[in-house]
């Protein structure tokens, strides 16, 4: 059996590894990075993948508002498909000519290929045969290009422009201290436009976002840190809507590019 090792950075080693497939590859339990990685660097021209992982790796991912809108993306337009699977300790990717076992030591990371027509072919039909018994994986997070859509759709350009801004200007949106949640997100790009808490928090829980009790929750703790404020609108019929606005000169005074570092610098404060 014939071997090499490539090695390089994850991105350089999951190039490689796409560039090596025709039509499609297996990505067999990958590590949190490596999911990462394929979310990030997949697109169009790139063959399908079909993933196995375990189900933690795939909660922790999609943990990120960021890495699941994308995945989400991925998987409408066919090029993702995503099963949970526990059985295996090495990561694997396997196409129809080879196969390469992906090895990490502290920050190097490495794929060791073999294409030995047999061992390929069985590698392939195991690994085809666990996708097929395995269960798929449910992303709750809406599409990327639903998100940007709807959004247009629902309160306009500007709103969705900035909220474009805002998720570029972000490695991550968890709301776990390593970016802001969708929801805090959302509400500071409507206020930044002046947006009615009815219309954002409507829209977030037509697509999936958050229920419209979610966002009124954080509506009130954002007003609370002083971050918004809110102002009634009188209707025809029924009780006042709130108008959202920016609550501090910091962030009326920022572009919305800068407008998620500068909300972090304030709540960290």
């Amino acid at each position: 059996m014939q071997s090499n090792v490539l090695e390089g950075s994850t991105a350089d080693v999951l190039s490689a590894a796409l560039s090596a497939a025709s039509d499609e590859l297996l990505l067999v339990a990958p590590d949190v990075e490596l999911v990462e990685a394929l979310i990030e660097h997949l697109d169009e021209d790139d063959p399908s993948v079909r993933l196995l992982a375990s189900e933690r790796t795939l909660k922790t991912v999609m943990g990120d508002f960021l890495a699941a809108s994308r995945a989400a993306d991925h998987v409408e337009s066919g090029r993702l498909s995503l099963r949970t699977y526990e059985g295996s300790a090495n990561t694997l990717v396997v196409t129809d000519e080879s196969v390469a076992a992906i090895v990490r030591v502290d920050d190097r990371i490495a794929a060791l290929t073999a294409d030995e027509e047999s061992f390929v072919e069985e590698v392939h039909r195991r690994f085809s045969r666990r996708y097929d018994e395995s269960e798929t994986f449910t992303i709750r997070t809406p599409a990327l290009s639903t998100i940007r859509s709807t959004l247009t759709a629902d309160l306009g350009d500007a709103t969705a422009n900035d909220f474009d801004a805002v998720l570029s200007s972000l490695a991550t949106a968890r709301g776990d201290g390593d970016g802001l949640d969708e929801v805090t997100i959302s509400l500071l790009v409507a206020a930044r436009n002046e947006d009615l808490l009815y219309d954002i928090s409507k829209w977030g829980e037509n697509i999936g976002i958050a229920s419209k009790a979610t966002f009124s929750r954080t509506k009130s703790h954002l007003e609370e840190l002083g971050l918004i404020t809110t102002e009634k609108v009188p209707i025809d019929v029924g009780r006042p809507r709130l108008r959202l606005k920016l609550g501090d000169d910091r962030l009326r005074d920022t572009d919305p590019g800068q407008l998620a570092s500068v909300a972090q610098s304030i709540l960290a404060a």
